[in-house]
């Protein structure tokens, strides 16, 4: 008996842990979506890894450097890694030794690029170092007797003629990379921004070299990587001084390690002769689009031309079709198609987003993660710390607020591991103009009760307060806005201003606009916003000011970009407070789940309106949904060929990828309801007659129509670090959105720009599964076999002490 009771023990302990197993397997929460939007496939298989070598004075052979995507390249953003090197010695300024310095080159010779290829000594913060294209003879003995390199542009102009010629690059679009921080560990990582040859056509990268009628072959390039140590090119060790030769004198060229780069191609990717088809929209198609035309043009008839425009242009452009003048517009809210005119088709074609990408230096490194709540967005857009409207003098209705918004309690509340940065973050930088996109990130602060308050004029729980200028504009109501306006007519002192000739700049020139969403993640990654707040002496011509770029290691810039963007140069974003506290990053998953909580707009009910008011769970709050839209209005030719397009969109379009004619990263593939209404949009398009009532689209009188999704109904307040609020629900309950009156509050969570129209579940289910419904149905199957388990190795003893008691 003893020995039967002994080998049951074993079985139970184990049946008991697989029950408990089960249990806290049960419990565990699925994985959110990835931290941003998942880059495609292939990124890394081009990664490249070359070590360094032994010198005449420093010994690099330890030193391993990762240049982490060599192909399939355009303008955009590479990870750069490496380990094995020396600390970076700090100096006056900035560095003293051991950093790394990196430069994009052009070169047809398969062993490398020579100096006079490379873009290095655009940057003022270098040159006055004379570690541009400057050299000093009399310090490297292998140097010939030559006062600078000049550079020589691979498109056959001339070649620069002194030191400081910025006619091909300059500080403003340089991406040379002076000095690299190398970590106590040896270890050092930076993001480098690849140009093509559309950006710097002096560089030439991905033009086509083959003659006419050869295969394409477009120009390869290099990534050159300088290490520099600890001497001078004279063998001086620099001690606590800088290093002060350029990355060019022949020494220091000797340590290079050089990296093959190849890139699409960027010109004649399309037959000639073929017509040209135009398309014009907003801007969160850009990269989804310029992927696109190659194989457009590949595998229909047509050429399509894209060019960016603000969405309310786009509208008016389709509303005007004819068939003299043919158009595809891209917007996000619909073309409201005046009664009895053509008929508009409308087809989803790109999921993707806004998004606060940030390029911030602290102590140890690249800043990489951030929350913001919907009221830190609203005091920075109303230039409410007093570092947004003037370093000198502080404003008096400001001068009781933070500084900037790395000073506010609020955000040090919410990122207490953010370090403290060397300089003060410069101004948000936003784009220009009116577009769909500025109205969505209105309607998401206003849908939070704490931002809306902050705007109404309602001081923080620490006492600080909107900007006054901006209190005027009604942003906590006005449900028209579409830009973002800056309205400060403050004015401060010109830095190192002259006391005989005093400049001020104004609120435009500390923190100037972005020319569009590409064009602030651009200068994001570059780490400058572009202001011009530093006096210069005109020395015969006026004086003037101009911009005053941080060296490296004291760069800390924020700009509103679209996602494909954030991807495309490598920033990383901050997540977001969605409507039910939690806070989100772009990525797949959660650009899905934002799309799941949109509903029919009232102007067409074909189209979904961004809600962020509804965005719950794992929903991203500033997801949007880019439609091609179309006039029947057009010739029978015009009409097939945009629906091609369309067709191509919504089918091989949506395999993301970093080749073209495949989804960039930075965008959710459309779900695959949307696909189908992409479809029979197109199909309309090319019969030219458009049935009653929307093809394919949401219906706003099927509750259950779009699959699972946010439950309606006005849902628990944003304002607060919630975890409460339903993530989702099969079915929506109908519900209101209120607008809030301008004298009292409004009701929980109720958005400031309300969406006509029923509350309800209207976005499809996804085509397959996120990531985090796989891992939920590999959960409860894995809860399910513990459970199984369990059971039976209790129902073992069980049966046996039955058994037992029933034997006479």
């Amino acid at each position: 008996m003893t020995a039967v009771l002994t080998r049951r023990r074993p079985r139970i302990l184990i049946a008991v842990g697989c029950l408990l197993a089960a249990l806290v397997v049960a419990l565990l929460p699925v994985p959110p979506g990835t931290a941003q939007a998942v880059a495609a496939e292939g990124t890394e298989s081009s990664a490249v890894t070359k070590s360094g070598k032994k010198g005449k004075y420093d010994d690099f052979s330890d030193l391993e450097v990762t240049v982490h995507q060599t192909e399939g390249l355009r303008s955009q953003g590479v990870r750069v890694t490496w380990e094995g090197g020396a600390p970076t010695r700090p100096g006056p300024g900035q560095f003293s030794a051991n950093y790394l310095q990196i430069m994009q080159c052009w070169g047809d010779d398969p062993g490398g690029p020579d100096p006079e290829q490379c873009v290095y000594g655009g940057s003022a913060a270098v040159v006055a170092d004379g570690q541009g294209r400057v050299l000093n003879p009399s310090l490297d003995p292998d140097e010939a007797a030559r006062s600078f390199v000049p550079f020589r542009p691979a498109n056959g102009e001339p070649a620069t003629t002194q030191a400081f010629d910025y006619t091909y690059f300059g500080p403003l679009d340089t991406n040379e990379q002076q000095a690299n921080l190398t970590f106590a560990n040896g270890t050092g990582e930076t993001v480098f921004e690849m140009q093509d040859g559309i950006q710097a056509d002096y560089l030439g990268c991905g033009v086509n070299t083959a003659p006419e009628g050869k295969p394409a072959a477009p120009r390869p390039c290099w990534l050159v990587v300088v290490p520099r140590g600890l001497h001078e090119t004279n063998g001086n060790d620099v001690g606590f001084g800088s290093l002060g030769t350029s990355p060019l004198s022949a020494t220091n060229w000797a340590q290079r390690i050089v990296f093959p780069l190849e890139f699409l191609q960027v010109d004649q990717f399309c037959p000639e002769g073929q017509p040209e088809r135009p398309t014009i929209g907003t801007e969160l198609m850009t990269d989804a689009a310029t992927s696109w035309q190659p194989k457009l043009c590949t595998s229909t008839d047509s050429t399509f031309g894209f060019t960016s425009a603000g969405e309310e242009l786009v509208r008016n452009q389709v509303l005007s079709t004819s068939g003299e003048t043919p158009t595809l517009g891209f917007t996000v809210d619909p073309v409201a198609q005046p009664e009895g005119g053509p008929a508009v088709v409308h087809a989803p074609t790109a999921v993707s987003g806004l998004a606060f990408a940030f390029f911030i230096e602290g102590p140890d490194g690249v800043v990489q993660d951030m929350k913001l709540t919907p009221r830190l967005v609203a005091k920075i857009l109303t230039h409410s710390y007093r570092n947004d409207v003037s370093l000198s003098p502080t404003p008096e209705y400001l001068k009781d607020n933070p500084i900037d918004f790395t000073e506010d309690p609020e955000f040090k509340k919410l990122n207490p591991q953010f370090p403290d940065t060397p300089v003060s973050p410069m101004s948000l930088m936003v784009p220009i103009g009116n577009s769909d996109t500025a109205r969505l990130m209105w309607s998401w602060l206003q849908s939070d009760r704490e931002a809306r308050e902050f705007l109404a004029g309602q001081p923080d729980p620490d006492g600080m307060k909107i900007n006054p200028h901006f209190e005027e504009l009604e942003l906590d109501r006005n449900t028209t806005i579409n830009e973002y306006p800056k309205v400060d007519p403050s004015r401060g002192d010109a830095l190192q201003n002259s006391q005989t000739n005093p400049l001020t700049y104004t609120i435009l020139d500390l923190a100037p606009y972005a020319l569009d969403l590409h064009d602030g993640a651009l200068r994001a990654r570059r780490g400058n916003n572009n202001r011009t707040i530093q006096y210069q002496a005109g020395n015969g011509t006026p004086d003037k000011l101009v911009n005053d770029p941080y060296p490296p290691g004291q760069r800390a810039v924020m700009a509103i970009v679209d996602v494909p963007s954030a991807e495309r140069y490598g920033l990383p974003t901050a997540a977001l407070r969605n409507a039910d506290g939690g806070f989100v990053k772009p990525s797949n998953t959660t650009l899905l789940a934002g799309v799941d909580a949109m509903r029919p707009s009232s102007g067409n009910p074909a189209v979904l309106k961004p809600d962020p008011a509804r965005a719950k769970g794992q929903a991203y709050p500033l997801t949007a949904v880019t439609y091609a839209a179309a006039s029947v209005n057009q010739d029978t030719a015009a009409r097939k060929a945009y629906a091609e397009f369309i067709r191509f969109a919504a089918g091989p379009g949506q395999t993301q990828g970093l080749s073209a004619g495949e989804l960039p990263p930075g965008y959710a593939p459309l779900p695959g309801r949307l696909r189908t209404q992409a479809e029979n949009a197109a199909d309309d398009l090319e019969r030219g007659a458009v049935p009653d009532g929307p093809t394919g689209g949401p219906d706003p009188d099927d509750p259950g129509a779009a699959g699972p999704g946010p439950a309606g109904g006005a849902g628990g307040d944003s304002s607060g670090a919630g975890t409460g609020g339903a993530a989702s629900g099969a079915g929506g309950a109908a519900g209101g959105s209120a607008e809030p009156s301008a004298s009292g509050p409004a009701a929980a969570n109720a958005s400031g720009a309300p969406s006509a129209g029923p509350q309800q579940n209207v976005a499809e289910a996804k085509g397959g599964f996120t990531p985090g419904e796989i891992m939920g149905v590999i959960r409860w199957v894995l809860v399910g076999v513990l459970i199984l388990g369990g059971a039976a190795g209790l129902s073992g003893p069980v049966m046996l002490r039955l058994a037992h008691r029933r034997t006479p």
